[in-house]
Formats: structure tokens, sequence, C-alpha cells
């Protein structure tokens, strides 16, 4: 996850980290904890523990957990649009979950608050439709994952 990241900070806001974040949940459902919170912690250490670091204790863990709370058995043709579509709300939503810590570490007041996502949200349009697209390689992971988990039990 944070190697794609950084391979991918050459276009802002447009990343993969959604798409392994759901890829993740959907195979590995509890235990994709571990690969999110590695990255945020990787994140940390090589981008510094600042104030900007703080909410990505939670923010990833909302597209953990609205993935958690999909059905496991969605029907095959649907379940690209269904990932594609959650993780574009996770990128149109991203400022918006941001500000509540913004607000407090900041000590912004709820109209502050509100400036603060309105000033952001072309970022967080062009998050979403990122996401959108990038989304169409969340199935083709979740394949590969359930083929190697597979190979790995047989063996």
């Amino acid at each position: 996850m944070y190697a794609s990241k950084v391979i991918m900070e050459v276009a802002p806001n447009i990343h993969l980290l959604g798409v392994f974040t759901i890829a993740f949940t959907v195979v590995y459902r509890k235990k994709a904890l571990y690969p999110i919170y590695t990255y945020i912690l990787l994140n940390g250490i090589f981008c510094g523990f600042a104030t900007w670091w703080i909410p990505y204790l939670y923010l990833w863990t909302i597209l953990w957990g609205a993935t958690m709370l999909l059905p496991q058995k969605i029907p095959k043709k649907i379940r690209p649009a269904i990932y594609m579509i959650i993780n574009a709300c996770h990128g149109f939503l991203f400022g918006t979950l941001y500000a509540p810590a913004q607000a407090i570490l900041f000590g912004l007041s709820f109209d502050g608050m509100i400036a603060w996502i309105i000033a952001g949200l072309p970022w967080d349009f062009v998050h979403g439709i990122g996401n959108f697209f990038c989304g169409i390689l969340i199935v083709p992971i979740i394949s590969i994952l359930f083929k190697l988990e597979h190979s790995i039990t047989r063996h």
C-alpha cells in the first residue's frame, strides 16, 4: 500500500489505497486491519507523525468498516460497480471525514470546519473520481488474493 502511494504521488489525490483497503477487507475481513495500519504507521515513519497524520488513524478504518458492512455474496455482475462506488464515496467524503480532526486540532469553530470542507471540495472531487476509476482494479485484485490464499492452503 505504501509503495503504491509513493509511486502515484505524481498524481495528487489519485492512488490505490482505497483499492487495496477494499480488496484486503473483502478477502481477509478483520485481518485487513493489519496491512491498513501497517500502511498508516509507514506513512507516519516516512512522512512524519504530524497533525495531518492523526486523521489517518480513523479515515481508512471508515472505508474498512463500510466494506465490512457489505454483504459477502454480492452478485458477480454488480460487484465491480459496488466496490467502485464505495471507493469513490470515500474519496468524495475524504475532506469531510478529515475535517472534525482538523477542527479539534486547530481550534476551528463549526463554521470554520465547514469553510475548510468547502475549500477542499475541488480536491475531494478529484479524489472521488480517481478512486472510482482506480476501483476497476478491486475485483481483479480480490481474485488474485483468493487464488493465492487457495494455493497456500493447498500446500
